[in-house]
Formats: structure tokens, sequence, C-alpha cells
């Protein structure tokens, strides 16, 4: 174990949050080992300013749920314990050990143990350790250092610091080993790589293809949390070219990478919306994952409902089926809840719905709750090349229009005619069929 000292690191426990730094003092007040890990550790030592602290403690779940009345445990597979500061959680993680040093049958607080599938798969992992076996069981070099707020501390066993030196993203271990214990840890590698802008070390980087189609295996729930951290931190767009330079766009969205090797407009649709929610994120404004998502699976359901209109169905129709044919798919591998679905569907409906520009129905779309994301995506549209004959500047100008303008500015609209540009039928006239 390598131990930097105070006067050989730059952290500094102003840069700590009193939360995490109550976590340790009082786990070190009753005889035990605490200590800064991860993301945290790593970022202070990169010069920058974590939003969120992780502890870990040779205390077992149990031991650290009845320091904190403030506190619950959570997990199955990790058993870990979240300790609440009012809005502020900190996780706190007990060492782990090899899973050959579990006992499935010991009933040890909790159950120390680990169980794996017939392809090495971990299914549970409880087996508790010392620091050392837990920072070789962590997944990456530079997220496995521990830094020691009473000592002032860093300790690294794993030659994180070196990597951390040297931009280099590396798995600990075997990495073919460590991808078929958690498929997941591959998108890991491609997310951090692109958050750091760090290299992914040689062998880190050579095992991704032969285990990339592991990830067949990971429920859809928890891809959507991985899809969440990957496109949802700020670097969308370094994280999407990572993901198609390693060719594991596939396992997250199969359709849509398919169709991105195809047609440079879809690419270029998808890139703007990285860059748009990277931007967003930046200047500190909302985003939502459902107009992510809409953009991704854009191309697919436009496809989509081009061949239904092919084959007779009305605009909206197609439209619709389409969007319910793509989401359906789309969820057998990434679980999308519907408070995300529902709002892309409506989205990619509006597309159609902003090609009418007559009358009250262009003054009443603008006050519609859904209006600005669905501009927002057709300007995108328009930015990779789709064809939309001037729409998007159309609408741009007529909201700049005071209110009592935009219904003169507004062509008028022709009698009889509905959504998707169909005429409707002209209502019976019972009287005159009565006659005759």
């Amino acid at each position: 174990m390598n131990v930097i000292p105070r006067d050989q690191h730059c952290i500094s426990r102003k840069n700590i949050s009193d939360g995490a730094l109550k976590v340790m003092s009082r786990l070190r007040s009753q005889g035990h080992q605490a200590y800064l890990v991860g993301g945290a550790v790593r970022d202070l030592l990169l010069g920058g300013h974590p939003k969120d602290f992780d502890v870990a403690t040779d205390a077992t779940p149990e031991d650290i749920h009845g320091l904190f009345r403030n506190s619950r445990i959570i997990g199955r597979r990790f058993r870990i314990v979240h300790v609440r500061f009012g809005r502020e959680i900190i996780e706190v993680t007990t060492f782990r050990g090899h899973h050959e040093s579990g006992d499935e049958r010991s009933p040890a607080k909790g159950g120390n143990h680990s169980r794996q599938s017939d392809k090495g798969l971990l299914l549970r992992d409880n087996v508790y350790g010392t620091l050392e076996e837990d920072a070789v069981r962590r997944d990456l070099t530079v997220n496995a250092l521990y830094y020691d707020s009473g000592k002032f501390e860093v300790f690294d066993q794993v030659k994180g610091l070196q990597d951390l030196q040297a931009r280099l993203v590396r798995i600990i271990g075997d990495p073919a080993q460590r991808y078929r214990e958690d498929p997941v840890r591959m998108l890991r590698v491609v997310r951090f790589g692109a958050k750091l802008g760090f290299d992914i070390e040689k062998r880190t980087a050579q095992a991704i293809p032969a285990c990339a189609p592991l990830l067949g295996e990971i429920p859809p729930a928890r891809l959507f949390d991985e899809f969440l951290k990957l496109f949802l931190s700020g670097h969308a767009s370094a994280t999407l070219e990572a993901l198609l330079r390693h060719d594991l766009l596939p396992y997250l969205f199969d359709e849509t990478s398919h169709v991105l090797h195809d047609d440079d407009r879809d690419l270029a649709l998808v890139r703007a919306a990285m860059a748009n929610t990277d931007q967003r994120i930046a200047e500190d404004k909302p985003v939502t994952p459902a107009f992510l998502l809409a953009a991704l699976l854009w191309p697919v359901a436009r496809r989509a409902a081009t061949h239904l209109e092919n084959q007779g169905e009305p605009p909206m129709v197609a439209m619709h089926n389409a969007a319910q044919q793509t989401i359906g798919e789309a969820c057998q591998q990434i679980a999308i809840p519907r408070r995300f679905s529902q709002p892309m569907r409506e989205i990619w409906e509006f597309q159609l719905r902003l090609q009418r520009k007559q009358g009250k129905k262009a003054a009443e779309l603008v006050d519609h709750r859904r209006f600005r994301a669905a501009y927002d995506f057709l300007l995108l549209r328009e930015q990779a090349g789709e064809e939309t004959h001037g729409l998007g500047e159309w609408w741009t100008q007529y909201q700049t229009l005071p209110m009592e303008e935009r219904l003169s500015a507004a062509p008028a609209e022709k009698e009889g005619e509905g959504a998707g540009g169909r005429r409707r039928r002209r209502p019976r006239n019972r009287r005159s069929n009565a006659r005759k």
C-alpha cells in the first residue's frame, strides 16, 4: 500500500462536505476505519470540486446504521448505507473482500457471502474484507484512491495516482474477468474516459469487443440507470463518440445504431442533441431524458412512420403507431419509464402538428405545454439537414409577433382541412336526406 502524506497531495478538508467529514469522524470515534473513496478523491486530486462523497469503512452495514439514525440500508446485490444530511446523501460501503472468502451459509450480519452465475456474473456480493482487498475489488484504478481525513493521507493500492497523472482509465485486474463479473463495467470505462478526457488503457479497451455481448444479460432497468449516467452528466457528446468507437451503442439502442451507420443526417441529429444537452447542463438549465431519448429514437420512429404511410395509413395515425412500436422495441433493451416515453411520443407527433400554420390552430399550438420541446426538436432536425421547407424559421418568427398579429400572420385555414392534411367529410344534411 502506497501512502501519500499530506505535503505530497493537494486535497484540503475545506473542499470536502461537512456530512462526509462527520460520518468519517463518528466511525473513527467508535474504533472503525473510515476513508473518503472513489470519484471524490479522484476529482479532489485533479483540482475539482466533487458533488458526491462516498465513504468506505470496516464497519458492517448494521454497525453503520446503528451509529446514524438518519440512515438506511439499501440494496441486495451490494448492501450499502445512505446517511442523509438535509438534501445531501453520503453513501457508506463496507470494505469488500474476495469472492472465494465468502460463505453463502454464513448467517453473520446479513450473510458474508457471494454468488456468481455460471458465466461469472456477480449475483450477490456481500463479502466483507480489508482496505487492501477493497481496493483491488473496485472497478478502475483512478477510482480506488482513499483519503484519511484524520491523518490527511492518501492510500493507493493499485497505482491509481500513477494512472491519474498519465490520464489513463484502467480496469483493475484482468479486464475480461472483471467484465464477465459485471458487464456494466464496460460502460463505466467508456463513461469515465469521456468524462475525464482520459485515454482507455490498451488491455482495458482490447477486452471490450469480445465481452460486449454480455451486456445483453443486464436487466433493462439497470441499463436505463446507466443511460442516465452516460448522457446526463454533462459529457454526452464525448460519451456518444466513445460508445460508437467501441461499438457499444447497439447494446443500448440496437435499431438506432444500425440507422446511424446508414444515414449521416440521423447521426448529425443525435450529435446535435448531445451537444445541446451538454450546453444546457453547463448553463445550469433543466434537461429531461425524454428529449434525449426522442432524438436517439427519432430516426427509427420516422422510418417506421414512413413505412406505415406507404401502406396507406394517414400521417398522424402512422406516427402514433410507429411511436408505440419504436418505444416498445426499445424497452426490451432499456426500460424507459412512462413518464419519459409519453413526452417522447408527444414530441414526435407534434412534428406533424407544427406543419399546421393556419389561423387559430397556430396560436393554440404555441400555448401547448409540449410546444417548446417540439419546437427545439424541430430546430435540431433542421440543423441536422432534414428538409422541413423552412418550418423552423416560420415558427421562430411567429413567436416574436404580438398576440393580436398572430392570427393575421398565419395563412387562412382551408375549409375542411383536418389532421395530417386530410380533408374532413362534410356533415350530412339530414333535412335534405329526409326529403329524398
